[in-house]
């Protein structure tokens, strides 16, 4: 027959539920911290976008004398789930809007030059702004 120090080698069903209820705890703390931590580096991947395409559109307009709309003619893609809109390139400036399909209702703005309009976000000159 085993000996009594044997059979107590284990943990007790409260002990096991303590473990538990603390994970719990820690879990609903990290997971908001996470989604905001994701929230930041996909807004700083769309601010990353917009300044890239400003060079490559001060690029174009160095090469042709004017800006563009099109982004295949500046030979540029976004990053993945990143969309870029460039709303006008008439004249001495151009608009550009950045959206992501994983951050829904944000959007980052930017325009260089002397535009019409300015789109909101974006409201100083060369200055990347999200809202």
């Amino acid at each position: 027959m085993p000996s009594r120090s044997l059979l107590r080698r284990g943990f007790t069903l409260i002990e096991l539920l303590i473990v538990v209820v603390i994970i719990g705890i820690l879990a609903t703390i990290a997971i908001p911290k996470f989604a905001n931590t994701k929230g930041k580096a996909i807004q700083a991947s769309m601010v990353s976008d917009l300044r890239n395409l400003a060079s490559a559109e001060e690029g174009y307009f160095y090469e042709k004398g004017h800006y563009t709309t099109t982004l295949a003619d500046l030979s540029f893609s976004p990053s993945a789930n990143v969309t870029i809109t460039v709303t006008s390139a008439a004249g001495p400036g151009w608009v550009a809007i950045a959206t992501s399909s994983l951050l829904p209702g944000r959007t980052c703005g930017l325009f260089m030059g002397t535009v019409v309009v300015a789109t909101a976000p974006a409201v100083q000159e060369g200055v990347v702004r999200c809202q």
